[in-house]
């Protein structure tokens, strides 16, 4: 009972110190990393991998130099963990033992020899571009997760997944708002240089917009740098 009553409470925890307002996505990636270390029994270094659409993988956040080196690895390879935990094809993926991993043989070689004993990687969200992106936490001993560590890791990864989905519309509706503003004020530049209206503005915004095959929002940047005289 004592045990279930800890995980509860360090659950709690967690939840709190995921839960922080008004974060972009890199802020809460590096806090998902850093929480992850102190939150898994037997966790040394942490990492979030991102993979582009076109398949770049990127790490933007890591806890320790040898998770980083991990994703470079994978990179190089084209295989591992947490490029499968990334796509999704599975939420939770383990590794007990790198020096007797099957799965992607080159990787589990390569990382034993970078001093990786076990890691679990996690899947942390898959967006509507293709985009999708990974948790992933390495030990230097094996078998180093037990059945608590991987319970509380799932439980972790699932309040951090919900935690990067809120960021992640939280940055839409911010870049949304930048948009709107800026087409405002570029609005408001032509309407006094040309002694036009709103919309007539608006439309000239969007014929240069598409004569130039240039988002809006980077024509209206373009109109606010270029001043009133221009």
């Amino acid at each position: 009972m004592s045990s279930e009553v800890g995980v509860s409470e360090r659950l709690a925890q967690i939840a709190r110190q995921l839960r922080v307002a008004g974060e972009d996505q890199t802020s809460a990636m590096q806090r998902i990393a850093q929480a992850a270390v102190e939150a898994i029994e037997g966790a040394e270094y942490a990492s979030v991998t991102l993979v582009s659409a076109r398949g770049l993988l990127t790490t933007p956040v890591a806890v320790g130099d040898l998770a980083r080196q991990c994703d470079s690895v994978q990179q190089q390879l084209g295989q591992g963990p947490c490029l499968d935990a990334a796509a999704g094809t599975e939420t939770a993926v383990w590794v007990d033992d790198m020096a007797t991993e099957t799965r992607w043989p080159e990787f589990a070689h390569a990382a034993a020899s970078l001093g990786i004993a076990a890691m679990v990687c996690f899947t942390l969200f898959v967006s509507e571009d293709g985009s999708f992106g990974a948790l992933n936490v390495h030990s230097t001993t094996p078998n180093s997760f037990d059945a608590q560590a991987r319970s509380l890791g799932e439980l972790f990864a699932a309040h951090a997944a919900v935690e990067m989905a809120s960021v992640y519309e939280n940055d839409q509706i911010r870049t949304a708002l930048t948009t709107r503003d800026t087409i405002g004020q570029a609005k408001g530049m032509l309407i006094q240089r040309y002694a036009i209206d709103d919309s007539q503005a608006f439309q000239l915004l969007a014929r240069m917009s598409q004569e130039r095959n240039i988002k809006l929002a980077v024509i209206a940047q373009y109109v606010i740098d270029a001043g009133p005289g221009a």
